[in-house]
């Protein structure tokens, strides 16, 4: 997993761990769910350079005792940042380190 910031709405600050990543969205682990539908700013770092976008959080898919996993969607990411995306993606160094979403699965996001 690839470490995440994200930034809420009124300045609510999270830390979350990238579980997998497409060029659409992906699944993060936090400590807390956040609001479905909230929307968020994230940023990681990839082996191209740090990614920041804007993203929708969806429906929590789980809860463990101290963990939430949670998908987001991008709502809005640059090209800079799109281009850097597609690259980690592209890249077998970082499959290695975050596991792509195949298209099915990230279809029903």
């Amino acid at each position: 997993s690839v470490p995440a910031a994200i930034h809420a709405d009124g300045g609510q600050r999270a830390r979350a761990k990238l579980q997998s990543i497409s060029i659409t969205g992906g699944l993060l682990q936090l400590q807390k769910e956040l609001s479905t539908g909230d929307f968020v700013e994230i940023a990681f770092q990839t082996s191209s350079g740090p990614v920041f976008g804007m993203a929708e959080m969806l429906e929590p898919m789980r809860k463990v005792q101290s963990a939430c996993f949670q998908p987001f969607r991008f709502v809005a990411l640059g090209d800079g940042d799109h281009h850097k995306l597609s690259l980690a993606l592209d890249t077998a160094m970082d499959r290695n380190l975050i596991h792509p979403v195949s298209e099915q699965s990230q279809a029903g996001l």
